[in-house]
This record gives C-alpha cells, sequence and structure tokens, in this order.
C-alpha cells in the first residue's frame, strides 16, 4: 500500500537470466491510499469507489512506465509487455474469485504497449489459491543445487518460497501478517505509513500475553497450500484481540506485532523448511532491521539459528524482486509457459497465467 515499483527488465537466450535497465518508483498519494484501504473492507457504492481507484492507479502505472523508459532511454516500441498484478482489494480463493483493483485497458492506452494482468484468475479457476504467485520465480531465479534456502517475501502479507535440491519443485505459502498491521497501527498513532526502520517497534516492551492470543489465529495451523490477505489480517481483527488486554501502551503493542510477524515466519520456515541453511528477504520488510534482528531470534529460539539476508546478497535488490517476478510472469504469458506451481498453490496443474490487452 506504499506505490508502485517498477523495472524494465531485459530476458537472456535463457529466461533464468534478467538484466534490470532500470527502476522506478511512484509513491500512492494519500487520496489514492486511502480509497484503496477503505476498499479492503464491505462498503457502500463499491463497484464506483473501485473504478475510480482503478482508473487512477492505471495512471500511476502508467507514469512509472513511463519513468523507466525514460531512464533507460528505451522507446515503448521495444517493450514487448508490461506485467502488472493490480492491488489486492479481496482476496477469496474458497469463494472461488480474487480482486485486483487495476484498468489494464486504461494502462495498455496510456502506455501503448501490450500489458498481461490478471495473473491469479486462471490458478484459482483451477482450483488453486491464486497465491503465492512469487515462488516459481523465486525457483527460477535464486534455487542453489548446494543448500536448501528460504526466500521471505514480507509485504504487507508475508510469504515464504522453500527452496530444497532434495525436492523437484519449490513449495511456499503465506505465513500471516507481514507489514500490514505494523503499518496500520503505525498510521492510527504516528500519522505515518511505516516504522521507518523498525525504530518504534524497538523502543517498545512485547507484551507476552497479547503475542500468544495474536498467535492463537487458526489460520497459522492451516496446512499448505493456503493464502491469506487483509480480508483475515486487519485492524478491527487486531482491536478484536486487543480488547481483553485494556490499555496497553501503543509503543508495545507496535513491538508485539512486529514480534508477532517474526514469529510465525520462524515458525512456517522451522516447520516447513527444517533444512534450511539461509533466509533470503525481499519486500518493504527487508528494510526494517528491527523485524529482521527478530526473525534471527525467533529462528534461533527454535534451535535453527541460520543466516538472514536481504535478497541483495544474491545480486537482486530486495525492492525489485516482486516487480521483477511480475515481468517474469508476462513473459511466461508471451511464451505461453505456465507461471504456477501446482504444490504451492493447490490448482489441478501447471497453467498459464494472466490475460492479454493489446496496445
Amino acid at each position: 500500500m506504499d506505490g508502485v515499483d517498477g523495472v524494465l527488465a531485459s530476458f537472456d537466450s535463457q529466461p533464468t537470466r534478467i538484466t534490470t535497465l532500470a527502476a522506478a518508483h511512484r509513491a500512492f498519494p494519500d487520496e489514492l491510499r486511502a480509497a484503496l484501504m477503505a476498499l479492503q473492507s464491505p462498503g457502500d457504492n463499491e463497484i464506483h469507489r473501485e473504478s475510480l481507484a482503478a482508473d487512477a492507479l492505471a495512471r500511476l502505472y502508467a507514469g512509472c512506465v513511463a519513468d523507466l523508459l525514460e531512464e533507460a532511454g528505451v522507446p515503448a516500441a521495444q517493450v514487448r509487455a508490461v506485467g502488472v498484478h493490480g492491488q489486492t482489494i479481496r482476496h477469496q480463493p474458497a469463494a472461488g474469485y480474487t480482486r485486483q483493483a487495476n484498468n489494464p485497458a486504461l494502462l495498455a492506452e496510456l502506455s501503448g504497449i501490450d500489458v498481461i494482468a490478471d495473473f491469479r484468475s486462471r490458478d484459482i479457476a483451477a482450483g488453486g489459491q491464486g497465491a503465492p504467485l512469487v515462488p516459481a520465480f523465486h525457483q527460477a531465479m535464486f534455487a542453489d543445487p548446494a543448500q536448501a534456502i528460504v526466500l521471505a517475501n514480507i509485504g504487507g502479507i508475508a510469504n515464504i518460497s522453500i527452496l530444497d535440491p532434495a525436492d523437484d519443485t519449490a513449495t511456499g505459502f503465506d505465513t500471516g501478517p507481514g507489514n500490514a498491521l505494523m503499518d496500520g497501527w503505525t498510521f492510527r498513532h504516528l500519522g505515518r505509513h511505516y516504522d521507518d526502520d523498525g525504530n518504534w517497534a524497538a523502543s517498545g516492551r512485547v507484551d507476552a500475553a497479547l503475542l500468544q492470543a495474536l498467535l492463537q489465529e487458526p489460520y497459522l495451523a492451516l496446512p499448505p497450500p493456503k493464502s491469506t490477505g487483509r480480508d483475515l489480517f486487519h485492524a478491527d481483527w487486531l482491536a478484536a484481540r486487543l480488547a481483553p488486554f485494556g490499555m496497553l501502551a501503543a509503543v508495545d503493542v507496535q513491538a508485539t506485532l512486529a514480534r508477532y510477524t517474526a514469529v510465525t515466519l520462524a515458525e512456517a520456515i522451522h516447520r516447513h523448511a527444517p533444512a534450511a541453511k539461509a533466509v533470503y528477504v525481499c519486500g518493504g520488510g527487508a528494510f526494517n532491521t528491527h523485524l529482521l534482528d527478530e526473525l534471527r531470534a525467533a529462528l534461533a529460539h527454535l534451535k535453527q539459528p541460520i543466516a538472514v539476508a536481504a535478497t541483495d546478497t544474491l545480486g537482486m535488490a530486495a525492492q525489485h524482486v516482486e516487480a521483477l517476478a511480475f515481468a517474469w510472469l508476462a513473459q511466461r504469458f508471451v511464451a505461453r509457459l505456465p507461471g504456477n506451481l501446482p504444490a504451492v498453490t493447490g490448482a489441478l496443474g501447471p497453467r498459464i497465467l494472466g490475460a492479454l490487452y493489446p496496445a
């Protein structure tokens, strides 16, 4: 919910090798961020409000595309396609649908480039969760033939990809909240969109009883394949769990939320990737030093004291990994190759993901 991250990616003849030609970021205006946050929950006039937000998103995407082309000195005619995920506002795979606010037709009109969008729907149609989709990309880019590793993508929701050379394919799932609860609490109490470097959380004290209450969430005990979103982990969910604890200091709640994200990640890694030798983090959480320290401590507590580092150490900037993943998925669509991993999503089989909006 912070903005648009874009990359201009060039694929070698081997599609497992990508060169990043340019990168750009455009922050969400406050009005758009508020509109998207409001759409996370049922409300009046949703179709109209989502349509307006989708148009605003498409214009922001088009601006990001223009920034990338200008930085790289590449004309639009040389770009095969834009892969764009949209902003998830509902994720209900059990009900057979997922919804990403987006207007790819408008983006194609504004950019003059073919647009590939709606990546999740085909997987859900095939009985899958539609998410997470990044493990296939993680496997293609980061699999180490010598050791098992974990890729942890910490956005609003956290997910892991388990890359073990002993298995033929990657596995992965959403572990629970990433930054969503922490960011919401920070905005409520400090008026800032995120806790810079986790400094506010680091100044608080973890409330052990609250942490145990948060850990009782049934989603955490579900077996994979599974995925989640702000449909579950939202402000009202947190308020219901805070209610029995009276007046806890806001900073202590923030400290507990940071510990909660770290513990749920560590327990998922310990349970499903006991052979992992390292955890590489991407997404916004990679820039939260306190959160990474909490993750290291949680893994050590579980007797799995493994290395934790950003994906930059593997040669791919943590801030660019997800954008590169959707460039890769768009490239898969163009080549008519599957982009999902049935072992991750639970789909009936490999499927070509996405829909084309020609320029």
